[in-house]
């Protein structure tokens, strides 16, 4: 007995998005964890999955990666985007090390936060409020690279009135020479930013979905909500808001070169984004599991080792 087996009319069924096709989710977190390296037809030739022992380990080398990107733009003299999440986190501290330590200005450097909590119109938390993803990059990023810091002009956030502003603001700094590296993190459901699966009904071609640049005061997805109240609110479900604006794959599709995380697990041999990972690698493009088009960017993926499985049932 298993998911695929007792589905058929369970609370659980009319859950899911219904263009995955579970049999297939069930294959790509199959495999042995040495085979999550094996390439892939649809990936990028410049893609690498990485990975990490540890989180220290993970903190750091994804750290050292986005350092890295800054720094050789800013050795080209090039104009730097960046599309930035707020989860993963502990990399920003290791970004500020490299940057602090090698004496790089980030001036030529323009932040896009990729979401934020919102009601369903995207009227979007005070900056001022700590649950409010540009509290949290303040904090963990700006602010502490002090003097090298990004200037607050060339900081957006997606608010109701900026995010509809980053398609252009984007454009106009690739048309002076500037590259648009994407940072981020897979979902429980195979997000992008929150850019949702379910998102997929609304389109008639996966055309017209890869053209959508945003959305205000997206509908998340219950498993979203769920996986957040776990990593983020300290199991407290009720303090998740259901909603949140967001870049879509009109953006992220876009980037020059993408820097993903995944470090998902939870200690004691328990995790959250095992399968999330090995479907992002694994299930090939689809506009229902979004996270699937991240390997056909150039890139690398960093992950905790443990997420590669192997993924079985085991009691904790």
């Amino acid at each position: 007995m298993n998911l695929l087996s007792t589905l058929k009319g369970s609370l659980f069924e009319s859950l899911l998005p219904a263009g995955w096709d579970l049999a297939k989710i069930d294959s790509c977190a199959s495999h042995a964890p040495e085979r999550v390296f094996d390439k892939q037809s649809h990936w990028h030739h410049s893609f690498q999955p990485v990975s990490c022992a540890n989180l220290g380990d993970f903190d750091t080398y994804l750290g050292h990666e986005i350092a890295l990107q800054i720094k050789l733009a800013r050795d080209r003299g090039e104009k730097l985007a960046m599309i930035l999440p707020v989860g993963p986190m502990g990399m920003y501290k290791w970004t500020v090390f490299f940057l602090r330590s090698w004496g790089i200005q980030t001036d030529h450097v323009y932040g896009f936060n990729m979401d934020e909590w919102s009601d369903s119109e995207g009227n979007t938390l005070p900056a001022s409020n700590s649950g409010s993803f540009q509290y949290g990059m303040e904090q963990a990023f700006y602010g502490p690279l002090g003097e090298l810091t990004v200037p607050e002009q060339q900081r957006n956030y997606a608010t109701k009135q900026n995010l509809p502003r980053y398609a252009d603001k984007i454009f106009d700094l690739k048309s002076q020479g500037a590259k648009l590296i994407v940072v981020y993190g897979i979902g429980r459901v195979f997000h992008i930013a929150f850019w949702e699966p379910h998102f997929a009904s609304e389109f008639n071609s996966e055309q017209d979905w890869a053209r959508q640049t945003h959305r205000l005061g997206a509908n998340l997805h219950p498993l979203t909500i769920e996986q957040n109240a776990i990593t983020s609110f300290k199991s407290r479900t009720t303090l998740v808001p259901c909603y949140a604006n967001t870049i879509g794959p009109g953006l992220f599709l876009q980037a020059d070169y993408a820097i993903g995380g995944a470090d998902g697990a939870m200690g004691r041999g328990m995790m959250w984004q095992g399968m999330s990972l090995w479907t992002t690698l694994r299930y090939g493009t689809s506009p229902w599991v979004p996270s699937s088009y991240m390997p056909t960017l150039p890139g690398k993926l960093f992950f905790l080792e443990e997420l590669a499985g192997p993924l079985t049932a085991e009691l904790n």
